[in-house]
């Protein structure tokens, strides 16, 4: 992204400069005292391969010697922490062969026995004089106190206050002692030419943050716990801000060097668009479109992001952000995860535009021709797919609806001026980004306005750190006429039969309702419903009498399409699936939402498949089905609310940003200390430092060690997820 001048580097290394991060990557660990080949090569299968690694090897947590439990304080079934001494260890087979190692350690209180199950090595590890941190849940074993397989850390004798704990490795045979003692010795070594600080003065002193160096000797030996979170924000800062300024760094590239359309947003198509509506558009779909808009006029191609909660109106906001594309005298595709989803965008849109009417001559503003809007999916074959083919290569076909078979070879635009995406996350980063480089093969050569819609909400952190490169529009609003879903926690047979038979009363109304199944086909391992099963018991027993479908993801395009058809009509009353209908489906009709074994999805796909009632002024109903007694954190969200944005915040804290980051964000840039859930203000901060930053040096020319640490801490794959995401 930012080419560095071996003149840099040069300056880089001259031995009066303090050290960058490059200058520590590029230290090898022999360099450390007491680092021999042998401690080398544990360390290098431990992922430490460099000083900078080693530095980088925070401590997963501390030990207050001046708060914390002895083992006469402990209490009893209570996870402690202690600092003990010991005293003997030794092993032992039990009756069915399993090896016991029992280990007496204490400290001025008293004695304590650690008893580890097949952990034969803890008895050269653990020996008499060494100085452990033990955690565990204390017992009473024959009078005598234990901790049963505790978690052991030996951190030696140090006698600060504050001792740090490190990962550590059995299998390399690394301790936190160890670790402790390395980074000691690489942090003495790096004081007389201290560690170089890319963040300007000034942004510092603005947040109230401290020095990298002081940074990187407080993570390591506080002298207080005061000194290890004023550490960790700092180092955390620049984890988020290194993320962001590639981030917009890679955005404004792209504007600079991309050429794009500059599209019609008002006049009398606009106007007969809009009033021809049955519905008025919400504030937030008013704003959104707005935002969208101004974007369409600007030559600069617009990347936006749309987030809007299950049924708050994105298609409608597509609808309008294509028809600029269309009255522009381009063209416009939509591309959706799966074939149930594009059939219903196409019905959808072909509704939504049915009125308009478009004919571009001198003569007369509006003829009698209508949009040519056309569906392509693996389904469609033979002389069709070649008509519609023919279609988008010579612009007869102003809007394209279609699955990843829009990106195939053989599918060429004369003119793409706008791209959307729905449910961007369904897709790999290569599917998402082909369709807009079709744009660039076409006769133009123009960078299409690119629209990806997500209706699964991510906390604001999330937002901010994954999709740092788009600008976000988000529809917080829910049109008028929506009815409150009523979501019930169902796990005993009482409330089995109630809820069938509240289902059957309103099945008799004429109402419709859905059954979603995790799994096809049975599975005695998971032990969870079977959608033929289920289909089978329904049809026969709770709902005999109705018509009853079943759509799962291994029939055949023929056969979904003909069931989804049966079931939009009102022909079949209750539709039996798997997750297949999870995004986008759309029949107002069906007012019940049933979910077997709901305890094994998670809480985005459980909102998404609640989503597809209660979009029409019907009362609609969504059951929860658990085989289990005990609550399910997830359920009980489900059951608390139905906002997705408070929900995507639940989500977080039940799975951890590790979990969330990871399904978008590989490599390096990998956030350590930041956290999405308590770093919200570096976050911020670091997003409007960065644009700050970018707007005025694009190319970090007045900023050398920040360019250079950018190009250390991402490589040219990292840099095209991100930027493709």
């Amino acid at each position: 992204m930012w080419a560095v001048s071996p003149c840099i580097h040069i300056c880089l290394a001259l031995s009066s400069s303090p050290l960058t991060l490059r200058d520590l990557d590029e230290l090898g660990l022999e360099r450390i005292k007491g680092i021999g080949e042998k401690s080398k090569k544990a360390l290098e299968s431990f992922g430490i391969r460099s000083v900078l690694d080693l530095l980088e090897t925070y401590p997963r947590r501390y030990i207050d010697r001046s708060n914390m439990a002895t083992l006469s304080t402990m209490e009893l079934g209570v996870e402690s922490l202690v600092m003990v001494r010991v005293v003997q260890s030794k092993s032992m087979r039990t009756k069915n062969g399993r090896v016991m190692v029992t280990v007496t350690v204490g400290d001025d209180t008293g004695k304590m026995s650690l008893t580890f199950f097949n952990q034969a090595w803890r008895e050269k590890q653990l020996q008499p004089g060494m100085e452990v941190a033990v955690f565990g849940k204390p017992e009473m074993y024959r009078n005598y106190l234990q901790m049963t397989n505790p978690i052991v850390d030996r951190v030696g004798n140090q006698t600060g206050r504050i001792v740090p704990v490190y990962p550590q490795s059995a299998k390399d045979n690394i301790s936190s002692w160890d670790l402790a003692k390395w980074i000691e010795d690489a942090l003495s070594k790096c004081a007389p030419r201290g560690i170089a600080d890319i963040v300007p003065p000034e942004i510092l002193q603005q947040h109230n943050l401290i020095s990298r160096g002081d940074a990187m000797r407080w993570i390591h030996a506080p002298e207080s716990m005061e000194q290890h979170v004023q550490a960790r924000r700092r180092l955390a800062f620049d984890e988020v801000l290194r993320v962001q300024l590639m981030l917009v760094g890679r955005k404004k590239q792209w504007e600079l060097e991309s050429a794009g359309f500059e599209h019609t947003t008002s006049g009398a198509h606009f106007e007969q668009f809009f009033a021809s509506l049955p519905f008025p558009l919400t504030g937030a779909q008013q704003r959104v479109i707005a935002e969208i808009y101004k974007d369409l006029m600007s030559p600069q191609p617009m990347h936006r992001l749309l987030q809007g909660d299950v049924g708050a109106g994105k298609t409608l906001v597509a609808v309008a952000t294509m028809l600029a594309a269309v009255i522009s005298g381009h063209q416009a595709a939509l591309m959706a995860p799966t074939e149930v989803l594009a059939d219903q965008h196409a019905i959808g849109i072909r509704s939504l535009l049915s009125e308009l009417r478009v004919r571009f001559d001198d003569t007369t503003l509006f003829g009698d021709s209508g949009l040519r809007i056309e569906l392509l999916t693996n389904k469609v074959k033979g002389q069709q797919r070649k008509d519609i083919l023919a279609g988008i290569a010579d612009g007869a076909v102003d809007i394209a609806i279609g699955t990843h078979a829009l990106i195939q070879d053989k599918v060429s635009f004369k003119s793409l001026g706008v791209v959307v995406v729905d449910e961007q996350h369904r897709f790999g980063v290569q599917q998402r980004s082909r369709l807009r480089d079709k744009a660039q093969e076409s006769e133009q050569g123009l960078m299409p306005d690119v629209l990806v819609m997500t209706a699964t909400p991510i906390p604001r952190t999330a937002a901010m750190t994954v999709y740092g490169d788009l600008d976000v529009s988000v529809l917080d609003e829910l049109p008028p006429g929506r009815t409150p879903i009523v979501t019930t926690w169902v796990n005993n047979e009482n409330d089995v039969e109630s809820m069938w038979s509240d289902i059957r009363a309103r099945l008799n109304e004429g109402q419709q309702a859905y059954v979603v199944c995790p799994l096809i086909e049975e599975s005695e391992k998971l032990e969870v419903a079977s959608a033929q099963e289920t289909f089978d018991k329904l049809m026969y027993d709770d709902l005999k009498g109705y018509t009853v479908g079943l759509l799962h993801g291994r029939m055949s395009s023929a056969e979904k399409e003909d069931i989804m058809s049966s079931f939009r009509a009102g022909t079949t009353q209750v539709l039996v699936a798997t997750t297949v209908i999870e995004v986008g489906v759309d029949v107002p009709n069906s007012t019940s939402m049933v979910i077997l074994d709901s305890g094994r999805f998670g809480i985005a796909q459980l909102h998404q498949l609640r989503g597809r009632v209660g979009r029409g002024a019907l009362s609609s109903f969504c059951y929860l089905v658990t085989q289990s007694d005990e609550p399910s954190p997830r359920v009980e969200a489900l059951v608390a609310s139905t906002d997705g944005f408070v929900l995507a915040e639940e989500d977080l804290k039940l799975r951890g940003e590790g979990t969330i980051m990871g399904t978008f964000q590989k490599g390096q840039s990998d956030l350590t200390l930041a956290s999405l859930q308590r770093d919200l203000d570096l976050i911020q901060w670091a997003r409007e430092d960065a644009l700050t930053i970018i707007n005025n040096d694009p190319a970090l020319q007045g900023h050398p060690l920040l360019r250079d640490e950018l190009e250390l801490s991402f490589n040219q794959q990292d840099e095209e997820f991100l930027f493709k995401s």
